[in-house]
């Protein structure tokens, strides 16, 4: 992996709780196994002191001037790596879901050539330390579905955050990248596209500050319109 320039993209609304123990655990784990990832904090326009945190502890960053989103943060954080030439993006959350410790597991497919993209999954074992709310879960299978039903392909962790894509999709997602619903929605696009997308087992933990970006009231809403835009999707 110390062939390939890598980039850790956090994308961040109001996270001042929670960035700087996130970035803290990347920067003890490139000490702890000598690894060399590079990270960005896009952050979203957050209203907190997400800014200030990012300031006084010099941690890299790209600030928004208004909030474009989850989709419009990790585009922003595609374009970052695509104009520096980085050969492997991984997204990442700043609220501290994510475990650090699955991040070699997530990105070995690319690297052996086996994988343009790799979605970090809850549901390939059963050692994950947090799956979600019975009621999201629900929804996450009735999405992946859908996106076999699309795309011949199943993915059993449709919403994760914790992804891995190569140099051609960060092209692809740098130009055209959903704005809604990007997770389960570049999925397809990817697969549409051409390229491969694999699952592997990762780690998660439970949110300890904070708030989720999709509330409980807009669950229905979000199915019918995340399934609606799956089925629309083309491909080249």
């Amino acid at each position: 992996m110390k062939n390939h320039r890598i980039i850790i993209v956090i994308p961040a609304y109001n996270e001042d709780k929670n960035i700087l123990k996130t970035y803290k655990s990347i920067v003890d784990y490139n000490k702890k196994h000598k690894s060399n990832y590079d990270v960005v904090v896009i952050n979203d326009g957050s209203t907190d002191d997400t800014e200030k945190v990012l300031n006084d502890n010099n941690i890299p960053h790209i600030k928004l001037i208004k909030n474009l989103g989850i989709g419009g943060a990790v585009q922003t954080g595609y374009k970052y790596a695509l104009e520096n030439g980085y050969d492997i993006a991984i997204q990442f959350d700043g609220d501290g879901q994510h475990d650090i410790n699955s991040i070699d597991d997530v990105v070995k497919p690319i690297v052996d050539g086996k994988s343009n993209m790799v979605i970090g999954s809850r549901f390939i074992k059963n050692t994950a330390n947090f799956k979600s709310t019975k009621a999201r879960r629900i929804g996450i299978k009735i999405i992946s579905n859908v996106i076999k039903f699309k795309t011949g392909i199943r993915i059993k962790d449709t919403t994760s955050g914790y992804r891995a894509i190569d140099k051609n999709i960060i092209k692809l997602f740098a130009h055209d990248y959903p704005v809604e619903y990007p997770e389960p929605i570049s999925t397809v696009n990817a697969i549409k596209n051409g390229y491969k997308v694999v699952e592997v087992h990762a780690n998660m933990f439970e949110r300890k500050a904070g708030k989720s970006s999709i509330s409980s009231w807009k669950n229905i809403y979000y199915m019918i319109n995340v399934i609606l835009s799956i089925l629309i999707q083309g491909g080249k």
